[in-house]
């Protein structure tokens, strides 16, 4: 997998950062969800969460380095 800097929020090049991968998708970098409750509501209210997924959280300004649909090669 390649993937491509984005853009962060972070000045001191740590998380959180948001990358675009040559697979069409995005790797987000942030702090790893480790609420039990928040965990619990997404596994059984939502879409779940398989056994080789992981959450992380991230501030809604880094999606400002998101491209819209209509301008990314990748999708």
């Amino acid at each position: 997998m390649k993937i491509t800097f984005l853009g962060t929020t972070s000045s001191k090049g740590q998380c959180p950062t948001l990358y675009a991968t040559d697979r069409g998708t995005y790797i987000a970098q942030g702090k790893i969800v480790t609420d039990p409750e928040a965990l619990k509501t997404v596994r059984e209210t939502y879409a779940g969460l398989g056994d080789d997924e992981t959450m992380v959280e991230i501030p809604a300004e880094l999606f400002r380095f998101a491209p819209k649909a209509a301008e990314c090669p990748l999708i």
